[in-house]
């Protein structure tokens, strides 16, 4: 084949000598514009994981790059005048121009022709069988195909500088500063013998309130070295730009997704490769790696595959999964440094924690396999502190549960660990009268190991019924069946029970589940109301009319009236469900509320009835119990709610006197594009706990007592809801405990036996049977 690469960056060089390798017959050729020992940046980093994928692909270069590689292990995170240090990441850094020349060297030793100082202009001048778009961030040739490569290019809304100082560092030190303008951070690291990389960043607007953007070089990188003079100790920054004149050093970073990465001319392929395919942040220090990568697969492909297409087929479907996970963790570490300002409340300890954590990629069970000493530093310390918050003393928390076992008090009521079973449909009354199957289901969950368990929504009044299956807390007798349950739990078991109240809406008078989800009843339908008018399901629901002044003072009655009844029945906690569409959702969301009056317009507006039940509701329920809100932070829809609208009803719904938000999301809108994956609504509890001040929820696709320490201790939230998992197996605490070896939890004495076979054969590899 005759191959041409544009842009002599890592991707172009590293796929050129891999397929030189593979058939020393190609003629390849790689064209770059700039001198061979010029380039941007200072210093890149690997994973001990990518250096194992080099060795593999090319073991002389591996070799080459491993010589001259500066290894460390230790992440420093400095805080608010605190040092925090954890162990065992294996990280490695390399000067870029060193890394380059590698790769040059290669490349020659192999026979690929190298052309430098040569700007193209028209990729179709050479005579190939392939082209390679290796052309960087700002490649022309995507933008030329843009039609065939679908870009999405979206500027991030910090601001960085990539610098170098000598002095050395042997730990990736992450450094925060807080000036009266806002936070800076650092990242610096080692990449030789005598160079560290030192990257600042801080968000566009304080930025320019530190006046930076009207500061020549010289000033802003004298005003980075007095920031940060702790860790600099007397050393001076340097910067390799001397071409940019004073704030076009500061750069923002740009997040890129390509929706195909092939572009034909004919029968000729141009292909997109490393950064003018995608973009990683370089708080996780990927782009490089990425683009390593993309060659090796590329090349894997082309091995393995007699037929060009089939092999850049192959290329874009294997690589466009692996870096779209990439990109996800990437997104994630990128936006908690855009958001520093929102953890800046922690104590040391645990924003470093959460910093480490950032990603997703690393959770509480893989940071004690890199280093147990600082797991297990950390879980004393936030046992202690949890112990403290709670009101009880330090000698009642044993040697250092781990975090989802540590108590959580909200107003009156102690929780003794950080679960709860979620609420969760089960359409088994019968009138409304919850019987002897909630008596079981509930029971045996409240007998499992969880703290609280929440019964399924419970309806208001009969016509805010999901369907006919709904419990009610509408009658004397709902009141009473109620009763006979947390009796049961309070009598046999030392978990709490909640009650959900909420009003359908324009999604009742349906189906139970699995005789058609949403579908309406074949018969004897009640009239349904909501916000304003609505059909759920477009053709096929009943339509909903608008409340009237007269509904909105009745349904406030019922809230209230159940409120009552939910004192009476003994329940500990109650929640108001403002979420998935259901009556007080329709005034929420702005996809269901076209009203035009006091309740319609802006959110507060729409917040305004949804409001007015929960102030109701918490005037009569007593003033120690206390009272969640269940709300969509997100309606997956375009025009609809948000997670910065999430934010501002929490902060609406905690001035009303709310103790926590329940972080849900979606079922509005048949029109939703959810994002699904593990814990993939977590991040609406994050923002909503550490902006709005309120205490959280988490929920959603949280199955392992892994995430729900690497969310208790990274404080993301307050709690964590569970809700599949526990119909699976209704004593899913207990279980984590088991396995994960935190054999201090209590279990029912009539279930000892049981502890202690589960014990002894997870002890022993089985699987606990």
């Amino acid at each position: 084949m005759k191959i041409i690469c544009i842009g002599g960056g890592p991707a172009g060089l590293y796929f050129a000598l891999l397929m030189k390798k593979q058939n020393p017959a190609h003629q390849i050729k790689v064209v770059e514009r700039n001198r061979p020992y010029d380039t941007f940046g200072w210093g890149v980093v690997f994973s001990d994981q990518t250096l194992g994928n080099l060795a593999e692909a090319d073991a002389p270069t591996a070799q080459a790059i491993e010589a001259s590689f500066n290894h460390w292990d230790d992440i420093d995170v400095f805080f608010k005048g605190g040092k925090v240090t954890s162990g065992g990441h294996g990280f490695c850094g390399i000067g870029r121009k060193h890394l380059l020349n590698i790769l040059q060297y290669r490349c020659e030793e192999l026979g690929v022709e190298l052309v430098f100082e040569t700007e193209v202009t028209d990729e179709q001048q050479y005579d190939a069988d392939l082209i390679i778009a290796s052309d960087g961030l700002n490649s022309r040739i995507r933008t030329r195909y843009a039609d065939s490569y679908q870009p999405q290019i979206e500027a991030r809304r910090c601001r960085f500088v990539w610098l170098g100082t000598r002095k050395r560092f042997d730990a990736f030190t992450f450094a925060f500063k807080q000036t009266a303008h806002g936070w800076f951070q650092a990242h610096i690291y080692q990449y030789d013998a005598d160079t560290s990389t030192f990257i600042v960043e801080t968000p566009e607007t304080v930025w320019r309130a530190a006046g930076l953007d009207r500061m020549s070089q010289e000033e802003s990188i004298a005003f980075c070295e007095q920031l940060f003079a702790e860790q600099l100790d007397g050393h001076k920054l340097m910067s390799n730009a001397a071409h940019l004149r004073g704030s076009a050093m500061w750069i923002t970073f740009p997040r890129i997704v390509c929706g195909q990465w092939v572009h034909w001319h004919g029968a000729v392929p141009v292909v997109l490769m490393g950064d003018a395919a995608h973009s990683a942040h370089y708080s996780i220090g990927s782009g490089t790696k990425l683009a390593l990568e993309d060659a090796i697969e590329l090349a894997r492909c082309f091995g393995a595959h007699g037929d060009t297409a089939a092999a850049l087929g192959a290329y874009q479907e294997v690589r466009a999964v692996e870096v779209l996970k990439l990109q996800s963790a990437a997104r994630n570490s990128m936006e908690w440094f855009e958001n520093v300002e929102r953890y800046t409340a922690m104590e040391a300890p645990q924003f470093a924690y959460s910093m480490l954590t950032r990603s997703q990629r690393l959770s509480h069970e893989n940071l004690r396999l890199r280093d147990a000493a600082y797991v297990n530093g950390y879980e004393r310390w936030f046992a202690q502190r949890a112990a403290a918050q709670a009101g009880l003393p330090p000698a009642t928390i044993a040697a250092a549960p781990p975090p989802m076992f540590t108590p959580f008090k909200v107003r009156g009521l102690t929780l003794k660990n950080r679960i709860l079973v979620s609420p969760m449909a089960q359409y088994s009354a019968v009138d409304g009268v919850a019987g002897d199957y909630h008596l079981a289901h509930l029971g045996a969950r409240a007998l499992g190991g969880a703290a609280l368990v929440f019964a399924e929504m419970t309806c208001v009044s009969a016509d805010a019924r999901i369907t006919p299956y709904c419990p009610g807390m509408y009658a004397p007798e709902h009141t009473q069946a109620w009763k006979r349950i947390t009796d049961f739990v309070h009598q046999h078991s030392d978990a709490a029970i909640a009650l959900q109240l909420g009003h359908a809406g324009a999604k009742g008078s349906t189906r139970a589940m699995w005789d058609g989800i949403d579908q309406p009843l074949d018969k004897d339908n009640w009239p349904l109301y909501s916000a304003s008018p609505q059909q759920y399901l477009q053709g096929i629901s009943q339509t909903a009319r608008a409340m009237t002044a007269a509904d909105m003072d009745r349904v406030q009655a019922d809230f209230v009236r159940a409120t009552l009844a939910a004192n009476e029945a003994n329940f500990d906690w109650l929640e108001l469900h403002c979420a998935h569409g259901y009556l007080l959702s329709s005034f929420i969301s702005p996809l269901t509320n076209q009203r035009g009056d006091e309740y319609g317009g802006s959110l507060e507006n729409r917040c305004r009835y949804p409001l007015r039940i929960f102030s109701a509701m918490r005037a009569a329920w007593p003033s120690h119990k206390p009272m969640s809100v269940r709300i969509s932070a997100h309606d997956w829809v375009e025009g609809g709610i948000t997670p910065d609208d999430a934010v501002r009803i929490a902060r609406l719904f905690k001035a009303a006197g709310a103790d926590m938000i329940d972080c849900s999301s979606g079922q509005v809108s048949k029109l939703e594009k959810p994002v699904y994956g593990r814990m993939f609504q977590t991040p609406f509890a994050d923002r909503i706990r550490n902006e709005a001040g309120i205490g959280a929820i988490a929920v959603g696709s949280i199955y392992e007592a892994d995430h729900v320490n690497s969310i208790i201790a990274a404080g993301r939230a307050d709690l964590c809801a569970v809700g599949r998992p526990h119909l699976a197996n209704p004593a899913w605490t207990l279980a984590e405990a088991a396995r994960i070896g935190y054999t201090a939890v209590a279990w029912p004495r009539q279930y000892l036996a049981g502890k202690q076979q589960m014990e002894r054969n997870l002890a022993r590899g089985n699987d606990g049977r």
